[in-house]
């Protein structure tokens, strides 16, 4: 009996040293991309109103690239993880470099969408001509650079698919760096820098998109890292591609199109409600979010390999065992966003009515932090099993019915106010949790990897 225990200890602590070992490098390079975001913000406030007006209405488009290069991402971090632990490298090089080139290829209509219609896109949301003018030429410039994005985003998945989170950190957190660098210096005119304003703002962005894109491009094509590339002929592969990406693009559009009528509710009872929330949203994406998604990273990846390498219970096994360093970690965390959400609300915010409502949407923030971890941590299992269609349809449910059906109905409809907007947000996330742990622990995604992986022949090479 003791033995036992001892072993299951010891397998548990092995595969939270892994997951931590995943994790951080994931986490850190958030917190980095986050600050360069807050960073924009900062630096674009010191212009004008109409500058971060306008800043805000071209990262609403700018979302979609990077939603895509997600998406793509997400299958190349599938089959890489599912290939590696197989043992067959070439379909897994094959895999990383077909969704490298679908990346390119799905970057260009942006190029060619920014350059033509930048200024268009941005007077369709309502805005005055200054806004438009310099949104329009801000989303032209972090457009023509959608390619790189691309490369860059579906890169850093392929690495992490094998194991390797560090080096895309490393890329990540320099170009970074540079694009904080930039932006201060470029939009504010230090130095012997042009004071270029919010065009610097979107030169630096471009500018961190291309070299981290140029370094991605050369680690991969080198012998640093155990991925090559290889002339595509598989078609499977890119159908496959194609099966686990086309999910996660439609999800994340659902995340993003229903954000527009939440936004519209909120603002039904105030714009300091409405700032209180896009507060509180910052606080959390800075502070709980980063950890969260490194945890879902190291689950795509734990339970991708063990299902490459044919061990179905260490898949299983790997997925519950991050759940569960993820309840003890984020959970904490967002106790303590909970209990301190008006000290921090503060650093954000001096208007007494928006700190009110963003304390109260940070606090519910830090109730749902254990909801979401785990269902992070689910979809990613589910993902490393190669299920992108069912957290599709977990969202879809969650987002139109729950979160902004629900919020409708209670908040406006039966007059509720706030207080339903609160309960649906926390309805929701209960959902998601619920919903996705009950499909992880299910199993079929196991059935449908082992198929895919039949089927592209990587597996009949253990």
């Amino acid at each position: 009996m003791i033995r036992e225990l001892v072993r299951r200890r010891s397998r548990l602590v092995s595969v939270w040293r892994r997951v931590f070992e995943l994790s951080w490098p994931v986490a850190t390079e958030q917190v980095l991309r986050n600050l360069m975001r807050t960073t924009d913000v900062l630096v674009t406030g010191l212009f004008s109103p109409a500058a971060i007006a306008a800043l805000g209405l071209a990262d609403l488009y700018g979302r979609l690239p990077y939603r895509i290069g997600m998406g793509i991402g997400g299958g190349a971090i599938a089959l890489s993880s599912q290939d590696t632990g197989s043992g067959a490298t070439e379909n897994r090089d094959e895999a990383v470099t077909q969704a490298l080139l679908l990346g390119i290829l799905f970057g260009v209509p942006f190029v060619i969408f920014g350059v033509t219609f930048g200024d268009v896109a941005i007077s369709m949301l309502g805005a005055p001509e200054n806004v438009v003018t310099m949104g329009g030429t801000y989303l032209a410039i972090i457009f023509a650079t959608t390619p790189a994005r691309h490369l860059t985003l579906i890169g850093t998945r392929s690495l992490q698919g094998i194991g390797d989170a560090r080096t895309p950190m490393y890329i990540n957190v320099a170009s970074n760096l540079l694009n904080i660098a930039g932006t201060v210096a470029l939009g504010l005119g230090l130095g012997f820098f042009p004071e270029l304003e919010i065009v610097g703002v979107g030169i630096a962005t471009a500018v961190g998109n291309v070299f981290s894109a140029t370094v991605m491009v050369a680690i991969l094509w080198s012998n640093r890292t155990p991925i090559g590339f290889t002339r595509p002929t598989d078609f499977t592969i890119t159908r496959q591609l194609f099966s686990v990406s086309v999910p996660r693009i439609a999800e994340a559009g659902v995340v993003t199109i229903t954000e527009f009528p939440f936004n519209a509710i909120l603002l039904m009872f105030g714009t300091n409600v409405n700032a209180g929330y896009q507060v509180a949203r910052r606080i959390y994406q800075q502070l709980n979010a980063p950890l969260s998604r490194g945890y879902s990273v190291a689950s795509s990846v734990l339970v991708g390999q063990a299902v490459g390498e044919g061990n179905i219970d260490d898949a299983h096994f790997n997925g519950w065992a991050t759940a569960g360093l993820g309840l003890s970690t984020v959970g904490l965390f967002g106790i303590g966003l909970h209990l301190y959400a008006n000290q921090i609300v503060l650093l954000f915010t001096s208007d007494s009515t928006t700190i009110r409502y963003a304390t109260e949407f940070t606090q519910i923030y830090g109730l749902i932090a254990p909801l979401l971890v785990l269902y992070l941590v689910f979809v990613g299992g589910l993902q490393g099993g190669s299920d992108t269609r069912t957290p599709l349809f977990i969202q879809t449910v969650g987002l139109v019915i729950l979160r902004l059906g629900l919020a409708y109905v209670v908040a406006v409809a039966l007059g509720y106010g706030l207080s339903g907007v609160y309960a649906a947000i926390v309805v929701y996330y209960v959902w998601l949790m619920v919903a996705a742990g009950t499909e992880f622990y299910r199993g079929t995604w196991a059935d449908r990897a082992t198929e895919m992986m039949i089927q592209r022949g990587s597996g009949d090479t253990r």
